[in-house]
C-alpha cells in the first residue's frame, strides 16, 4: 500500500513514497502467536517496539492518526490493542482521541520520546 521513507543523512526528513495510501494498510511485525497489538507512529518504531515486546503484533500507522480506516477490522479480532504513539504532545493527543473513539484501546506510552529511542537507550 506504500512505503514510509526516512532520511539518514545530515538533514533529517520523513515522508511517504509517491502513491502510498496509508488508509489501505499498515506495516507490521509480529510473533506467530501475538497476544496483543501495539500501534506505533512509524515503521522504525514498530520494529523497535517489537524487539522490546516480542509477543506482540507491532504496526505502524504512518503518523499519529486517531482513526485509520483499517482500525475497526483490527479491533474486531478481539486482541488487546494499545496505542503506543510517541511520548509527546501530538502522540498524547492522538492517543486520547483514538481511545475516545475506541474505548477498548489502552495507552502504552514509551518511556523515551519513541520506541526507537527506548531501544537505543538499552544499548547505549
Amino acid at each position: 500500500m506504500g512505503a514510509e521513507l526516512r532520511g539518514t543523512g545530515p538533514q533529517r526528513w520523513r515522508g511517504m513514497a509517491p502513491g502510498s495510501q496509508k488508509d489501505l494498510g499498515y506495516f507490521s511485525v509480529q510473533a506467530a502467536d501475538a497476544t496483543r497489538v501495539i500501534l506505533c507512529e512509524s515503521a522504525i518504531d514498530a520494529i523497535s517496539c517489537w524487539l522490546l515486546h516480542p509477543a506482540s503484533l507491532c504496526l505502524s500507522t504512518s503518523g499519529a492518526r486517531p482513526n485509520p480506516r483499517w482500525l475497526p477490522a483490527l479491533l474486531a479480532q478481539h486482541l488487546d490493542v494499545y496505542c503506543g504513539f510517541d511520548a509527546d504532545a501530538t502522540g498524547d493527543a492522538m492517543a486520547e482521541q483514538m481511545i475516545a473513539l475506541h474505548p477498548s484501546l489502552r495507552r502504552l506510552r514509551p518511556s523515551r520520546h519513541d520506541w526507537n529511542d527506548v531501544l537505543k537507550s538499552r544499548y547505549a
